[in-house]
């Protein structure tokens, strides 16, 4: 597919239009991985078993999975900022009604609400870059925005954990409602809107592009480049944020005898590292396509060490107890070469079909996160529930993972060949 051409902004108004949405994200980010850091209490406090945890943090990835087909047309058709505005409201519901939550049930529907509520905070600036910014600035655009998100992740960890004893999970999730409140406020005083009828972003982006596309998702699922991405951007890529974000302080407690301060502080130093290698992504990436490196090669080249890093701790276990902490974070910094495939994604479509392409592929991340949370859980309380011990049973869940994430790697290696 051949791109159409962008409307660029002025640096000023470029850094203002990245901070809006930064800030959204950042709290998307954090309500996305602050189940890890509260799960002992919510264990404690209604009597979870691994399922049920694997279930609740699920729940927001489900969630989020549901909106992104009708998102990625509205992204097309209305303009990111009304989207996300949209549904900015509907996370501050969420919240509150997390917060208030008296059973399993509750928690779980006010979860996917959450999902629900910030799906939109990642797709609508994407789609915003590939309109908005210039073609070398798009990627690392995105790569900050990751960057941002991790920094999210970072605030889930200790700052949380520090925060709890004075606010309680309860006013912890009042306060997040409140800053999303907020968050919706500076997008809506400094997000461009839609562009008008006869402009140049209309014409470049709507009414050569759209007529020959059509308006549904054809287009994007029967094109070889998303379809050679896809199963990664399932099984990897979401299973990656899935261990980051819920199974990783999990596994420092029940298998390397972490104390959930432990467990936090390793998540927090996690955090900062996966942040530092988006920063740095973000730096090089423009530096990279000038070189002719594409997204899959450098994928090909990077993910065998990540993959060989989950396979070492899934044999080990708790023989590398001390070196647990550093072992998850190589795995997810590694597991960062895979997050070039969603930018690159967006960059294959003209801009007319890019918030469904981004959308498109978000669903596949999303719903892969959902299914190797719960499926996670699932095999680990299957597996206690045959005799093994925890530390086994976490053993065996991540060997079974692995073994997903190499067949979608040898995948993504046969896609290119082709």
């Amino acid at each position: 597919m051949t791109a159409a051409p962008f409307v660029s902004l002025t640096p000023r108004r470029a850094v203002v239009l990245f901070l809006a949405f930064a800030f959204a994200y950042f709290l998307s980010t954090l309500i996305r991985a602050v189940t890890a850091t509260l799960a002992p209490t919510l264990v404690q406090e209604f009597g979870l078993s691994a399922g049920d945890l694997g279930l609740l943090a699920g729940g927001y990835f489900f969630g989020f999975a549901l909106t992104q087909l009708p998102l990625g047309t509205w992204l097309d058709r209305l303009g990111p900022k009304r989207v996300v505005l949209a549904f900015l409201s509907v996370a501050v519901l969420a919240c509150v009604a997390f917060a208030r939550a008296s059973g399993f049930v509750e928690l779980f529907v006010a979860r996917v609400l959450c999902g629900v509520g910030v799906s939109a905070c990642l797709m609508a600036p994407l789609t915003s870059y590939r309109r908005w910014y210039a073609p070398g600035a798009q990627m690392r655009a995105s790569s900050w925005m990751l960057m941002t998100g991790a920094l999210g992740m970072v605030a889930s960890t200790l700052p949380v954990q520090w925060l709890l004893p004075i606010t309680g999970w309860r006013g912890l999730f009042l306060i997040l409602g409140a800053l999303l409140a907020l968050s919706m406020a500076l997008i809506a005083w400094q997000v461009p809107g839609q562009p008008a009828p006869g402009t140049a972003a209309t014409t470049a982006t709507t009414a050569t592009i759209v007529p020959a596309v059509g308006p549904g998702y054809g287009a994007v699922w029967r094109d070889p480049y998303f379809r050679s991405l896809a199963p990664f951007g399932f099984v990897g890529y979401g299973g990656m944020v899935a261990m980051q974000t819920l199974w990783a302080a999990p596994w420092l407690v029940n298998v390397a005898g972490f104390t959930p301060v432990a467990a936090s502080t390793a998540m927090f130093w996690l955090n900062v590292a996966m942040m530092l290698a988006f920063l740095v992504w973000g730096w090089v990436n423009p530096w990279l396509a000038r070189k002719g490196w594409r997204a899959e090669q450098l994928m090909a080249w990077g993910l065998p060490l990540h993959i060989a890093l989950l396979l070492l701790m899934a044999v080990s276990g708790s023989r590398v107890a001390g070196f647990s902490g550093l072992a998850w974070t190589l795995f997810c910094v590694t597991g960062t070469v895979g997050t070039l495939a969603q930018p690159a994604i967006g960059m294959a479509f003209p801009p007319a079909l890019a918030g469904r392409a981004l959308s498109a592929f978000n669903l596949l991340i999303f719903s892969g996160v959902f299914a190797v949370q719960w499926g996670v859980g699932l095999l680990i309380d299957g597996l206690r529930a045959l005799g093994w011990a925890s530390p086994g049973a976490y053993q065996g869940a991540m060997a079974v993972y692995a073994v997903c994430l190499l067949a979608a790697y040898v995948h993504l290696l046969r896609a290119k060949t082709r």
